[in-house]
């Protein structure tokens, strides 16, 4: 039996107790291959499987799901859609969507990834971490050595007509090695996304990972003190992903966000531009349609420093009166719709990093963060985290920095942008930036 049916099946077992219904239907395929010493540390293929109901009644949206495709699971599904739609006491509406009046095709699936035989990626793990042992007599271990390779397919059925699917795939590879000089030992890493396997290169990957490790050996803190700071294009990303709930309108609408009230006004610097395109070739979260069957769409959530759009899904966009921007998304089958990006990215400037160096003249590159999850506070934007990076003397790289904190306020770093680099990078977060200068960051060190 196909998808398809069995949503039909449970449509017509429900017509009596619900006005609408949506089954949502997500199926992953997961090959994770690491290696220790040579030696293959950990092996895991996985396959998972699960669907969603959502179904409305008088207003009200219940939810249930289960791992079990088939149809003796359609009396529990609607049963328990039915009970927890009935403690449901939110006054917001929700509707099941109709879907929209176009999706655009995407060729998101690579069946050249798949087909790629097992071997070779056992293979490149290998010669991955070997090549980073090879390159330098300070590296003493190799902490992690993984590629992972992810398959993703959709399907969303509701009783208005609705009949969408999609499917994705790609690869990660990481690695983390560790370098010692006598007591000092510090770590660096490399990471790659990709959706074609020969853009894999071990060696690239080995020496950037050894490059960092070994070039932070000997790093000190410095003096406390406010500094011109240029934060790193993985790092942006990640603070960015970290603050990502502020666009998100049920954030606004719940007086979590700064952001309140400033659509068409200035909230960062007119270099600034921050982007949500769900099309983007080398994206990981790019998709046509979002978690309720909402046509997506690339959107400037921030055009030249000026905010002009909240990320919605239904709930949050009738609440507005607005159409849903198709960003309607749940984390997985087992969850409610909730708000999400897409590919979220910071629109890449002109200078090169070494030319925002030389603009910078004296002051600190971030090259690395720790304590995202709890060093920060979307409400208030405020953040201390955990850092480490290079000293700038004289436009060049002067000696590595660690044990300091940075400290700001997100929204003021946002106005506190001088330049912005064109070494742009997507971050393993999924959120992309290239390098930032900031006019002033506070440092806490010495």
């Amino acid at each position: 039996m196909t998808y398809k049916e069995l949503s039909e099946k449970i449509f017509k077992a429900g017509k009596n107790k619900f006005d609408d219904m949506e089954t949502y239907i997500e199926q992953n395929k997961e090959i994770e291959i690491a290696v220790f010493n040579g030696e293959i540390d950990r092996y895991n293929i996985s396959e998972t499987e699960g669907l969603s109901l959502r179904g409305i009644t008088k207003g009200k949206m219940g939810y249930s799901y289960t791992e079990r495709l088939d149809e003796s699971s359609i009396n529990m599904l609607i049963e328990e859609a039915e009970e927890n739609g009935k403690y449901i006491d939110t006054i917001d509406k929700e509707i099941i969507y109709g879907g929209s009046k176009e999706y655009k095709k995407l060729n998101n699936y690579n069946p050249k990834l798949k087909e790629i035989p097992l071997e070779n990626k056992i293979e490149f793990v290998r010669s991955l971490e070997r090549e980073a042992y090879s390159l330098d007599s300070r590296i003493v271990s190799v902490s992690y050595c993984i590629y992972n390779e992810k398959e993703n397919s959709r399907y969303l059925y509701n009783t208005k007509g609705l009949d969408l699917e999609d499917k994705r795939n790609l690869a990660i590879s990481f690695i983390q090695v560790v370098a010692k000089e006598k007591e000092d030992t510090k770590t660096g890493i490399s990471y790659r996304i990709v959706k074609d396997f020969s853009e894999l290169d071990y060696k690239a990957m080995a020496k950037e990972a050894v490059d960092e490790a070994t070039s932070r050996l000997g790093g000190k803190p410095i003096k406390s003190g406010d500094y011109p700071v240029i934060i790193r294009n993985d790092v942006f990303a990640e603070i960015l992903g970290a603050f990502s709930s502020v666009l998100y309108a049920d954030s606004v609408q719940k007086g979590l966000s700064l952001f309140e009230g400033k659509i068409d006004k200035e909230v960062a610097n007119n270099k600034f531009t921050l982007v949500d395109d769900p099309f983007i070739e080398e994206g990981f979260n790019s998709c046509s349609f979002d978690g309720e069957g909402t046509a997506t769409k690339a959107k400037k959530v921030i055009d030249k420093g000026v905010l002009k759009t909240y990320l919605y899904n239904w709930k949050s966009a009738l609440k507005d009166g607005v159409e849903s921007t198709g960003n309607g998304f749940r984390r997985s089958y087992k969850s409610n719709v909730s708000t999400s990006t897409t590919n979220l990215y910071v629109d890449k400037g002109e200078k090169s990093l070494d030319e925002l160096m030389q603009i910078l003249g004296k002051g600190l590159m971030i090259t690395e963060v720790q304590g995202l999850h709890s060093g920060l506070n979307p409400v208030s934007g405020d953040f201390s985290l955990s850092a480490q990076g290079y000293l700038i003397e004289n436009g060049e790289i002067s000696k590595p920095v660690n044990l300091i904190t940075i400290a700001g306020n997100f929204f003021q770093t946002l106005m506190d942008i001088e330049e912005i680099g064109n070494d742009f990078r997507f971050a393993s977060n999924g959120v992309g930036s290239p390098s930032i200068m900031i006019r002033k960051l506070s440092i806490a060190g010495e």
